[in-house]
């Protein structure tokens, strides 16, 4: 199924009410694989200093939101590329 949205665009995006931040949480289970498309789009998400990362819980996924944070669940060798 097409939704319009690029190849590997996270599978959650909002925005926080409180300061009008976008984020961007891509959806995994404990053991999902990140596709090259999904790095591709986090590399993106990088180079705009975005709120985004891997939420395997939705623990992760509040703490991405609540805590701002850039890059959270990728690999660090991905996060330093960008």
């Amino acid at each position: 199924m097409r939704t319009g949205l690029p190849n590997g665009f996270p599978d959650l995006f909002g925005m926080k009410m409180a300061n009008g931040k976008a984020f961007y949480i891509e959806v995994k289970t404990p053991t999902g694989k990140i596709q090259p498309d999904q790095i591709a789009f986090h590399h993106e998400l990088m180079h705009a200093h975005a709120v985004h990362g891997i939420a395997r819980s939705v623990e992760d996924a509040i703490k991405i939101v609540d805590e701002e944070l850039v890059g959270f669940g990728y690999p660090k060798e991905d996060i330093w590329l960008c």
